[in-house]
């Protein structure tokens, strides 16, 4: 524990300083300070030294060097009891600083700005504040070191009720924050700078990554109830299910948050009105209309059975119609969209289960990877933005599609890629009639999406989201009534599959790229 006597305070935001610094003067904490933050406390009436008389050297370099001093920073680091040490501060007339008050240069605000410079972007690179932050956290047995503004009012009541004394719990609790905020600063500045100065001769990757995450919540648990879970948020991003206003029902769970997720990606694809059912990080239904509740109604007759107990996602605010359509289709574990309107509200909260949440995605989103963890490491990818363009498609058979049917083909091939793998879709107009995803083999999938489909089958357009190794799937297809397959192409097998697809009339067109999901 440590008594404080002396403070060392250099703010770049200013939030509850004033109170915080009046309650030290109060205790009779000696107050040393920078630029901006001593006349704030001047002006307020409170004894300052300014730094550049504490230390006996001016400021310079327009601000960029102030507290970089062996008399600050010895003052800091010096251990208390360590003779040698004390006899160095006495010899070179140090004073010890028992409390760092310190938070850094909005660097993550600054770079957050659309056309931000890169000289305005240098120019917040903090380096004295951190340089503070790491030899007090450092010396964390004698000296306070905190960087939050949220802590002041705690910091300061027990100050107050400990006559001016800090515990070792609370010392090591601020030091463990002040290292946490230095790496995820530090990180954040490497974020910018590698995408900025990067070079067309450079990876896109970095050598190092690091990874930032600020914990939201605990959950209740995850995937399965024997196992523990909590929500982090992403350090560096503020879009995404952080961002989520939950207006009803219970806690979000682990599974509800990845469907969330599934949810919000695919739709972000979508410009049109269009509805989404998601069962297990997979779709049981889309369907675009021009009026919601007719999207939400297709969507769910796509497959009545799986969108049990799914989340729905809609791109539009959520009206009366749609809302009386959600509370006819049964248990639903969630509903997002943009908004809800006040009539859609009162009758979906009827349903005491049901989480309603608001979440506005309807700008681009600004990820550019893809993470998943594997043993022992991480796999990174460019997330799949792939679009297929009409020039794209080849048609590779005796019988063409008509140019009635490119709208649908290019809404089969868009929502594709967020079926698991291996996928086929069988789509209509702009809905699916029956989903095949998460097969071993592509066959099986083609089974399971006619099965799915039912009579609807017959018509529709048969969608897989790779090459087909067989021609067997042009079989079952064809057996199905139907006459319309799109695939990746490039297959060794391609010439016996058109063959096959000749003699049974069915026309094939190839988009030259896949859109595996694993």
């Amino acid at each position: 524990m440590i008594k404080v006597k002396r403070a060392l305070i250099s703010v770049s935001d200013k939030t509850g300083l004033l109170e915080f610094a009046k309650g030290l003067a109060l205790l009779g904490v000696e107050l040393v300070s920078t630029g901006g933050t001593a006349k704030l406390l001047k002006d307020a009436g409170l004894s300052v030294v300014e730094v550049s008389d504490y230390t006996g050297f001016p400021e310079m370099l327009d601000g960029r060097v102030k507290t970089l001093h062996a008399a600050i920073h010895g003052g800091i680091l010096a251990l208390r009891d360590k003779p040698e040490h004390m006899a160095q501060l006495k010899e070179h007339n140090i004073k010890t600083i028992d409390m760092v008050v310190v938070n850094l240069y909005p660097f993550e605000r600054v770079t957050e700005k659309k056309h931000v410079s890169l000289e305005e972007a240098i120019e917040n690179i903090d380096v004295g504040g951190p340089t503070l932050l790491r030899s007090a956290a450092k010396n964390y047995k004698n000296v306070a070191v905190i960087c939050n503004p949220a802590r002041y009012k705690d910091i300061l009541k027990e100050l107050e009720t400990n006559s001016g004394i800090l515990s070792d719990t609370v010392l090591v609790s601020l030091a463990i924050e002040a290292f946490s905020r230095t790496a995820r600063y530090d990180s954040v500045i490497h974020s910018f700078l590698h995408q900025r100065l990067r070079s067309g001769e450079l990876t896109a990757f970095p050598r190092e990554l690091v990874l930032r995450f600020t914990k939201v919540q605990d959950l209740r648990y995850g995937e399965n109830p024997h196992q523990t879970a909590a929500f982090y948020r992403d350090a560096q991003s503020k879009e995404g299910l952080s961002e989520l206003k939950q207006l009803h029902g219970k806690e979000l769970s682990f599974n509800n948050l990845l469907d969330l997720d599934a949810a919000v990606n695919l739709l972000r694809d979508f410009q049109a009105t269009t509805a989404v059912i998601i069962k297990h990080n997979n779709p049981t239904g889309v369907a675009q209309d021009l009026e919601l509740d007719k999207a939400f109604q297709q969507a769910y007759r796509s497959d009545p059975l799986s969108a049990f107990g799914g989340i729905i996602g809609l791109n539009r605010s959520v009206d009366q119609a749609t809302a009386m359509q959600i509370e006819k289709s049964g248990f639903m574990e969630c509903v997002i969209a943009p908004a809800f309107e006040s009539t859609a509200l009162d009758i979906l909260k009827v349903k005491k289960n049901i989480r309603l949440i608001e979440l506005d995605w309807q700008t681009p989103s600004e990820e550019r990877w893809d993470f998943k963890r594997v043993a022992g490491g991480l796999l990174i990818q460019d997330i799949d933005s792939r679009e297929l363009n009409p020039t794209d498609l080849n048609f590779v058979t005796k019988l063409k599609p008509t140019k009635a049917q490119l709208p649908s083909i290019l809404f089969g091939w868009k929502l594709i890629k967020h079926v698991c793998s291996n996928a086929v879709v069988l789509v209509k107009d702009t809905k699916t009639v029956g989903i095949g995803c998460g097969q071993t083999s592509r066959v099986d999938s083609a089974h399971t999406a006619i099965r799915k489909a039912g009579p609807n089958a017959k018509g529709s357009i048969l969608i897989s989201e790779a090459f087909l190794p067989k021609p067997d799937t042009v079989q079952i297809a064809a057996k199905a009534g139907i006459r319309l397959i799109v695939h990746t192409g490039g297959s060794i097998a391609d010439k016996d599959v058109i063959a096959v697809a000749d003699r049974l009339k069915v026309a094939i067109v190839t988009t030259g790229s896949r859109h595996f999901k694993h």
